[in-house]
């Protein structure tokens, strides 16, 4: 008898996943899970996701508002009235910009969502997408899954990591759509300025490119918090997609936003009401609860961070490594030594060696190569024996 597979047409997957790898992170983790099942013990330095809840009062919100009969049927692709309210408040509040709750503000499943609905909602396959190196690796990855081209711009230490405006206006402006930019930024941890901002908003408005700034770490061991939609006319050409991930440790909820122009607004709406169903309302209420944080919740936030990013610059130190100490953020990002092989070499090192995992600039861009980045997301504790190990490993050698 004939084996029926043998006349079986095979499947393959569609062409853009050839663009594409594995996430870095999605892989390392996997390599870390394993290492740690065969007893390794490994401290996670890498991911910057909050390891502390967030405030009290926001998880009893959840918490009583989920025992709502009619909390758990679907709910508006705009978000409900308060959440959009609560993010105008926090706007105007901190960063000083008025924004209209109800055609200004898009809620999202995550500014990470907000990538690829922006993406889809602006750029043509084909198109162009200025895409900085370093930078978020989503950038580039969303844009080669919707099948643009990419066109890398340099952000480079010697420049303080901001854009070089005569590289861009070098390239070929007529075909690109879209400029992501990141400030505060990640992974250096480089502050905005006002300056900068204008010169952005400026280059999008005379050349017909959307900018969007991604602002998930403005909160995060900065003076005082700032948005590119402070400059004026901003919103003309500007979107700025913005995170409760890391302001209020609500990283797994998923809870994020973007702000622009009514019209931006809608076409973003039009990919994402095609996409998701919304957000769970309990979690929406609970978001307003945390939007209404006092001050002082930020300055807890900001004095334990604080506390663990002068452990992580011993760290620094202790391998050799230099670093800005004017950086804000969740990370503390440091060029490696010049005799030392790679940052990657460096952190497969600390993790096979010191059993501590730490993430290689590479994988932001080339302009990351001599680089390392710490994050802040782990207890003191843990940190000091992170420092402990390495010191021990350093003596060892």
């Amino acid at each position: 008898m004939k084996n029926s597979s043998s006349n079986s047409k095979p499947v393959l997957p569609a062409r853009r996943l050839d663009s594409v790898k594995e996430y870095y992170f999605s892989k390392k983790l996997k390599e870390i899970a394993q290492l740690n099942a065969n007893g390794a013990d490994i401290i996670s330095l890498g991911i910057g996701g909050p390891d502390r809840p967030p405030h009290r009062d926001v998880i009893d919100t959840l918490c009583s508002e989920a025992a709502v009969p009619s909390n758990h049927s679907y709910q508006p692709y705009v978000g409900i009235p308060q959440l959009r309210q609560a993010f105008a408040a926090w706007y105007l509040r901190f960063y000083g910009v008025s924004l209209d709750a109800n055609s200004e503000i898009q809620p999202l499943i995550g500014s990470k969502e907000g990538i690829l609905h922006t993406t889809l909602a602006f750029v043509n396959p084909g198109d162009g997408v200025l895409v900085p190196n370093p930078g978020y690796p989503t950038y580039s990855s969303v844009s080669r899954l919707a099948e643009a081209e990419i066109f890398t711009y340099d952000l480079l230490e010697s420049n303080n990591w901001q854009p070089d405006f005569d590289q861009l206006e070098a390239m070929p402006l007529d075909k690109i759509k879209l400029m992501w930019v990141n400030y505060p930024n990640m992974p250096t941890g480089a502050q905005a300025s006002m300056e900068l901002f204008q010169r952005l908003v400026d280059f999008g408005k005379r050349h017909g490119i959307v900018i969007v700034n991604d602002n998930p770490y403005s909160f995060i061991l900065h003076e005082k918090p700032v948005s590119i939609l402070s400059v004026p006319g901003a919103k003309d050409i500007a979107i700025e997609m913005n995170s409760m991930s890391k302001s209020h440790n609500m990283a797994g909820w998923r809870i994020g936003m973007l702000a622009s122009n009514p019209q931006f607004i809608q076409w973003i709406l039009k990919v994402k009401s095609n996409i998701d169903s919304g957000q769970f309302k309990p979690m929406m209420l609970a978001a307003v609860k945390a939007l209404e944080a006092p001050d002082s919740w930020y300055e807890d936030v900001n004095a334990t961070y604080s506390r663990r990013r002068k452990i992580a610059e011993k760290i620094m130190a202790t391998l050799g490594c230099s670093f800005d100490p004017r950086q804000g953020g969740l990370f503390l990002w440091g060029k490696i030594a010049d005799d030392m092989e790679s940052a990657e070499a460096v952190s497969d090192m600390l993790l096979y060696d010191a059993r501590v995992f730490i993430t290689p600039g590479f994988i932001f861009g080339s302009n990351g190569n001599r680089y390392i980045r710490i994050s802040l997301c782990a207890t003191e504790e843990k940190m000091n024996e992170a420092l402990e190990r390495i010191i021990e490993m350093k003596n060892k050698q």
